[in-house]
């Protein structure tokens, strides 16, 4: 069930190889193409999981909201991450654009069938469930063990290593995403991000401080492995 489409193409062939999935036989698959406005729900928690997605170009957030009302986001997904993959039939939060974001999507059904018959291809989504899962572990460990700025440098070192583009990482998420990405509060990582500033390990460009240069990795690094 698709919901919450700005604009739609018409589905037609492609391989897999050009979603980076490797297979043994590259068979012709049909992928539509979607365009998301910002903060446009991509598909919701609980709903079917009947497709799964490649972000072509912005940026996806997946959260649950709490008891409370409080968001919490789980992962953010950049360009040529694949997403929307389950365990089951349902999905288990809600994945919303970022910013103004494309996406390609094809059934899983489809994927689930060639897989059958595909080694190569039934390794890869075993390998991308599992890496998944080590994400979930990986960010339960710095939700209860780690301080605010250890959280907020091992964000920083986990978006560098996938956005950073001539020297400079651009954000595509706000502060309040950070917050929420981090279970911090809005005040409690412009604090640490002025901290890190200060201490001349960031150096910020624009006014919405968005644009980031690391202009010392290694003592970046060095409060991430606090414990």
């Amino acid at each position: 069930m698709l919901m919450h489409i700005t604009s739609v193409s018409v589905p037609h062939p492609h391989s897999l190889c050009e979603l980076g999935i490797p297979t043994e036989t590259n068979p012709i698959v049909s992928l539509s193409q979607l365009t998301y406005r910002k903060c446009n729900k991509i598909y919701g928690e609980k709903e079917p999981a009947d497709y799964v997605y490649q972000v072509k170009s912005g940026a996806v957030r997946s959260y649950k909201l709490l008891r409370d009302g409080r968001r919490q986001i789980g992962a953010f997904y950049v360009s040529g991450d694949i997403f929307g993959l389950e365990n089951g039939s349902l999905h288990r939060s809600t994945a919303e654009a970022v910013v103004d974001t494309t996406v390609r999507l094809i059934r899983r059904q489809n994927l689930d069938v060639i897989s059958g018959s595909d080694g190569a291809l039934a390794k890869h989504l075993l390998r991308m469930t599992t890496s998944n899962l080590k994400h979930a572990e990986d960010h339960m460990l710095l939700l209860g063990r780690k301080t605010s700025i250890e959280r907020v440098a091992a964000f920083i070192l986990e978006m560098d290593e996938r956005l950073t583009d001539a020297g400079i990482l651009a954000l595509p998420m706000s502060r309040r995403d950070i917050a929420d990405y981090l279970g911090l509060k809005l005040e409690t990582v412009s604090r640490a991000l002025s901290h890190l500033r200060k201490l001349g390990i960031l150096g910020f460009i624009g006014a919405t401080h968005r644009q980031i240069v690391l202009l010392d990795r290694q003592q970046l690094a060095g409060f991430d492995r606090q414990n």
